[in-house]
């Protein structure tokens, strides 16, 4: 998986990471779906067809499964897939598009969870959904002020095109939850924010109370650092929108931009059979998930693999309730 990451993003387009994740399938009991641009359209996936409709590399969605026989739970895991982040038409200044290569790493984590799942033969199914779409600025691209319609039919009004990694979640989620699994867990390097508040190696947590508090223990007890944050029910009122059902970013008010983003994906988490809310958990990994310093402990430089043993964890602490 950190290899996966350290590649150069024009050595790794959307379409090579589905590639990629088809080879590994072929040697474990798992099964790969990839859906096109074409298909992404016809099938509603509005968030990752509208953010890789700019780049001459087009969007895929991965669905990566591993479905041991007699699995009690079901676990779904949604990764944010962006093989480079321009920004987009709301383009990154130049010193912030260094690295952006490594915007793909939520997707690489929940394939590389899967894939060691099914190499320990665990007793829990897993879904993986990698949501992979490069951002960049053309005469396609999606613009501010643009509606997208997101796979739960949520409208969201494209305030600022580079808030766009919650725009392919939000339909990876959704898609998740018509499946309606025993919980979710989303991965993206998705804020500045989360490195704001809690720095380099300590990945935001959020998401369902109970949920969280399962995640949190799994990853303490695999040595993976996370602190949980709040999402606050005032947030609610910077995601209203006068054209759609929400905006994606509230540009220019930067304050708690890591819980806004969770707030936002939240309203893409579905329901279970009997109309209650799946249980799901946001990891922010924007800081941990590269070492940009010098190597410590184990780690060199560069991809670090963070979460990678913390979902794993979660899957048999699953398998065993």
């Amino acid at each position: 998986m950190r290899d996966l990451v350290n590649t150069a993003a024009g050595d790794l387009g959307p379409s090579d990471v589905a590639d990629v994740a088809a080879a590994v399938a072929e040697e474990l009991p798992l099964t790969v779906e990839v859906l096109d641009e074409t298909e992404l359209e016809q099938q509603g996936f509005g968030g990752i067809a509208g953010v890789g409709q700019g780049s001459v590399r087009p969007p895929r969605l991965v669905v990566v499964r591993y479905e041991p026989a007699g699995a009690a739970k079901h676990l779904a895991l949604v990764g944010k897939g962006i093989t480079f982040d321009t920004g987009g038409l709301s383009l990154k200044p130049a010193a912030s598009m260094l690295g952006m290569k490594t915007d793909m790493t939520g997707a690489a984590t929940v394939l590389a969870a899967t894939v060691a799942a099914a190499r320990l033969g665990l007793d829990t199914k897993i879904t993986a959904w990698l949501c992979l779409a490069e951002n960049m600025p053309s005469g396609s691209a999606i613009r501010p002020g643009d509606v997208l319609t997101l796979k739960n039919g949520k409208t969201v009004e494209v305030t600022n095109t580079d808030a766009e990694g919650r725009l392919v979640l939000g339909d990876g989620i959704a898609a998740a939850s018509l499946e309606q699994p025993d919980a979710i867990v989303d991965v993206a390097t998705l804020t500045g924010a989360q490195m704001v508040a809690l720095g380099d190696r300590t990945t935001g947590l959020m998401g369902s109370d109970a949920f969280v508090a399962q995640v949190r223990a799994v990853a303490d007890a695999v040595a993976e650092p996370v602190w949980p944050m709040p999402m606050p029910e005032e947030l609610d009122g910077r995601l209203a929108s006068d054209v759609a059902d929400m905006v994606n970013a509230t540009v220019g008010q930067t304050a708690g931009g890591m819980l806004l983003a969770a707030k936002f994906l939240e309203r893409f988490v579905g329901t279970t059979a009997d109309g209650t809310t799946i249980p799901w958990a946001h990891l922010d990994i924007a800081g941990p998930s590269e070492n940009r310093g010098a190597g410590y402990g184990w780690l060199g430089k560069g991809a670090t693999g963070v979460m990678v043993r913390t979902l794993v964890a979660l899957a048999e602490d699953l398998q065993g309730k």
